[in-house]
């Protein structure tokens, strides 16, 4: 690299001053021109070279017309004016002008912009920001982010909920398997449940489909979805939704950065964690430290100022909303059904029956009438299963031979639900009895768990395989004993997923 032109032009003086060279040997020795000599040697400051104006000797007969274009389409629609290829084409095909379309993107490019001035009186705009005053209780932002974790040994993708209060910046992080409506509606209600209340002002959303259905052409207004216009009318909060786009971003650029610093500083790189639950954990931690931190120069920290203006939020309602959503599925002949692209397993006497499905945030309920009859965690990542094996056992009786290497077994096994003590049983009831008659005694056992607790029947297999039996009344009897010890009423029905899953 050459050096800069102002220590070039030293050297120059230097060389001149002390060793007395000539234009000619100043020139042959910094391998620059004798004008740039002769220039250094008359002024210390750098010649400025002026940029030549270039004219346009083809188009310029031709400016005229291209302004009356310009002047038409400031008032024509935006998708309807003319391009640069247009007016290109318009040159050669009605006035014969060969000018290129560099030529007349050029001048296009520099007039548009003096037109318009002089049409709408429209100065030009300068970059930078207006700091913006904001109120204790008043203003919040909200966002989602994308957020990667690793569970188990898969990279999977996952969605931060914030809610950040613009007084104190206090926000509120939540880690959803999606950032589908009902995600939505449950992270309102957790970060409210949080904060104790509701801001008193704007809430500013960017145009999430959860809560837009449509933008009005040019206009703030928004045709919100039913669901959550009916659940921000029952919080009372005052939204506000910031232009679509790019152009909107810096409308709840407090929110934007929050989700890139929370991200940066503790999910960066991707933690790993059994399940989300474990990382919400995490986050609350991760949250909560975040309240002795100080925003740029603030004197205070987050938490002194959230503790001024906590107690200037709205009071929550006293009628919690119901968040979930609402489904309607039909059971398949493997007693499962298929919700968002994942399969959740209902006892097998549903099989061909349209149940009603809950879909929450977090997991689902299904319905059969009025009446629970099946209760999962949801899962993450597309296209995976949860199965029961409690919801195959009507069918494994009369068809004992489909557990062994059963897709529900192996569930079983891997959530720790089928035992060391149910893999003797089994083991001794095979040898026994063979193989059909011992996995039937062993399916009557596990229907034990539909009524007791899990830990009062492991220890009913126990004793019975301590005393050499494997009588079905014996472990009932012990199962008994076991709740009665235990404190627990020994025929109480677990409530549907608590049971052998």
């Amino acid at each position: 690299m050459g050096l800069p032109v102002e220590e070039l032009i030293r050297r120059v003086r230097r060389d001149r001053e002390v060793e007395g060279l000539s234009i000619r040997a100043l020139a042959r020795k910094h391998r620059v021109g004798r004008k740039f000599v002769r220039r250094a040697l008359a002024s210390t400051i750098p010649h400025q070279r002026k940029t030549p104006e270039r004219q346009a000797p083809v188009l310029g007969p031709f400016h005229e017309i291209i302004d009356s274009w310009l002047r038409q389409d400031a008032s024509l629609p935006v998708k309807q004016r003319q391009t640069l290829v247009r007016m290109t084409a318009r040159l050669r095909e009605e006035h014969g002008c060969p000018a290129a379309y560099g030529a007349v993107r050029d001048y296009v490019g520099k007039r548009r912009r003096q037109l318009e001035a002089e049409l709408f009186s429209v100065p030009a705009a300068l970059p930078g920001f207006v700091p913006r005053f904001n109120v204790p209780g008043q203003d919040a932002e909200v966002d989602f982010g994308e957020l990667f974790v690793r569970i188990g040994d898969q990279l999977v993708k996952c969605y931060l909920f914030v809610l950040r209060l613009c007084y104190s910046g206090f926000a509120i992080h939540r880690a959803y398997p999606s950032s589908s409506q009902e995600v939505f509606l449950d992270a309102h209600a957790h970060a409210f449940r949080v904060l104790g209340g509701v801001p008193a002002g704007q809430i500013r959303y960017d145009n999430l489909t959860p809560a837009v259905v449509s933008v009005v052409y040019r206009s703030r207004d928004r045709v919100e979805n039913p669901r959550w216009k009916a659940f921000h009318e029952h919080h009372g909060l005052t939204v506000w939704y910031c232009q679509p786009g790019k152009s909107g971003a810096h409308e709840k650029g407090g929110v934007e950065g929050e989700i890139g610093y929370f991200r940066r500083t503790y999910l960066s790189p991707p933690p790993t964690v059994t399940d989300l639950d474990e990382l919400n954990s995490m986050i609350d931690e991760w949250q909560e430290r975040e309240l002795h931190r100080h925003i740029g120069q603030r004197s205070r920290s987050i938490g002194q100022d959230f503790a001024t203006e906590a107690k200037l939020l709205k009071p929550l309602p006293t009628e919690p909303f119901d968040t979930r959503l609402q489904l309607s599925c039909v059971t398949d002949r493997y007693a499962m059904i298929n919700v968002r692209a994942n399969r959740y397993s209902v006892p097998a006497r549903f099989i061909g029956r349209r149940l009603r499905v809950m879909l929450g945030a977090e997991d689902l309920l299904i319905y059969h009438g009025v009446t629970e009859v099946a209760r999962h965690r949801r899962l993450i990542a597309r296209g995976e299963e949860k199965v029961e094996l409690d919801h195959y056992l009507g069918i494994l009786l009369g068809r004992p031979g489909a557990l062994q290497g059963s897709r529900v077994l192996h569930h079983a096994r891997a959530q720790g639900a089928f035992t060391s003590e149910h893999e003797a049983y089994w083991a001794k009831a095979r040898k026994d009895l063979g193989d059909q008659d011992g996995t039937r005694a062993l399916i009557h056992i596990l229907l034990l768990h539909r009524h007791n607790h899990p830990a009062d029947v492991q220890h009913g297999i126990r004793t019975a395989l301590g005393l050499g039996t494997l009588s079905l009344d014996v472990i009932a009897l012990e199962t008994r004993k076991a709740a009665q010890a235990a404190g627990r009423a020994p025929t109480v029905t677990a409530p549907p997923g608590e049971h052998l899953q």
